[in-house]
């Protein structure tokens, strides 16, 4: 068997974030199809919380957070230590991007990289995190054998700066269940029953949790909105500042799935407000549950949900959407939302393009390159492969998605 390591997540069993969730169930998936490796973070699991192997996978544990400035360290690591234990390392996020020419070059181990969104323009890294971050990535895709986006407004983004057409895969969004009311949650829960919105993000600026809070402070709608409040200033002063209004319920992280998926399952419409990254998890659990979906207008998310979702761009076309449309026509999304999460959002089906990736090495894989064939293409070519922008490189993968 193939031995697979997974590097960059804070660890499994998955209890909250993107990568960890894509861990989680790479594990579950392709357990019987490779020997897998997983690095975790030690400070993310208490000591009678980190069993050796995890469904067959067996763990690494690291004395250094997986998130923030450790995160280089932590990754440096784990590229180490893989390639002692590993064949294949599949990488999520960019922060050991400076390592993988020295992997590159003096070892044959193979290398697959997810660069997840563009982790520096995210708000929250000072300007010199934001210029490492963006050079690290471009290491990273230059670097690697083969290169993996979650969107393709990241695809074309890529394809722009780096002159590389990416492997396209996505996110799982199946293990969100629909969960009844019980009594337990009834009583924990008191909003439970009535109608009201929802929203579960880690609270940071680029999420626009400022902007939805604004918006139903102003509003009579009930909001319910989970995250990480305590994490930063920025969470911390939001949270001191609307805990008092009667229609908003702010509440702490959540790491059960089924509590998380008893609030969002029986809400009424899901807010969406991330504007940076590429296919946001908790988006695509969203749609598979079939909630109708107000979305932050950007080109991510509208390739997301193939422009079928409701869009606004700051908290008055927010409040505008809520007053305007009717409940009925809000939940005329519902059945589109989940037909495309049925059709792309299946884990199933990202196990198994991640399966047929690592596997066609054996056949010779081979990055393609966009500069050595633009001579070759026609212009139909070029079209059909979405490609047209090259020909006048503008920043057209920021620009609103059409179907």
């Amino acid at each position: 068997m193939k031995r697979i390591a997974i590097i960059g997540t804070v660890g499994v069993p998955g209890r909250y974030g993107g990568f960890e969730t894509l861990a989680h169930q790479l594990v579950n998936n392709l357990a019987d199809d490779f020997e897998i490796k997983v690095y975790c973070s030690k400070h993310a699991y208490a000591k009678n919380e980190r069993p050796r192997y995890f469904n067959k996978a067996r763990l690494y544990y690291l004395p250094f957070n997986a998130n923030g400035i450790q995160s280089i360290i932590y990754d440096f690591i784990s590229i180490i230590h893989a390639l002692f234990v590993a064949d294949t390392l599949v990488i999520l996020g960019v922060s050991g991007g400076l390592l993988l020419p020295l992997v590159r070059l003096f070892t044959r181990k193979k290398i697959i990289v997810n660069i997840d969104g563009l982790e520096w323009r995210r708000a929250k890294w000072n300007k010199f995190a934001k210029k490492f971050l963006r050079f690290s990535e471009r290491v990273a895709v230059r670097w690697s054998h083969a290169d993996i986006t979650d969107n393709e407004a990241i695809k074309r983004y890529t394809s722009i700066h780096y002159q590389t057409l990416s492997q396209l895969i996505e996110y799982g969004a199946d293990h969100a269940k629909k969960v009844e009311i019980t009594e337990t949650y009834s009583k924990k829960y008191s909003f439970i029953h009535q109608p009201y919105a929802f929203k579960v993000a880690r609270i940071e600026p680029e999420n626009n949790i400022h902007v939805v809070l604004e918006t139903f402070a102003s509003l009579s709608q009930k909001l319910v909105i989970v995250g990480n409040w305590e994490a930063s200033e920025y969470g911390k002063k939001l949270k001191d500042t609307y805990k008092k209004c009667q229609n908003i319920y702010i509440i702490d992280p959540i790491y059960n799935q089924t509590e998380l998926d008893v609030l969002r399952s029986n809400c009424l419409l899901y807010v969406h407000g991330h504007s940076a990254g590429g296919t946001n998890p908790s988006l695509v659990e969203a749609m598979y549950l079939a909630l109708p979906v107000l979305a932050f207008d950007c080109a991510y998310n509208r390739a997301t949900t193939e422009g079928k979702a409701l869009y606004f761009k700051d908290s008055r076309e927010l409040a505008q959407l809520i007053k305007t449309n009717s409940i009925s026509e809000i939940m005329e999304m519902k059945s589109a939302m989940k037909e495309i999460a049925l059709e792309r959002y299946t884990w199933h089906k990202i196990a198994t393009k991640y399966k047929q990736l690592i596997n066609a090495f054996d056949y010779r894989y081979k990055k393609q390159e966009i500069v050595s064939q633009l001579s070759k293409m026609s212009t139909n070519w070029l079209q059909q492969h979405e490609l047209s922008h090259l020909k006048n490189p503008t920043k057209y993968y920021e620009e609103p998605w059409r179907s």
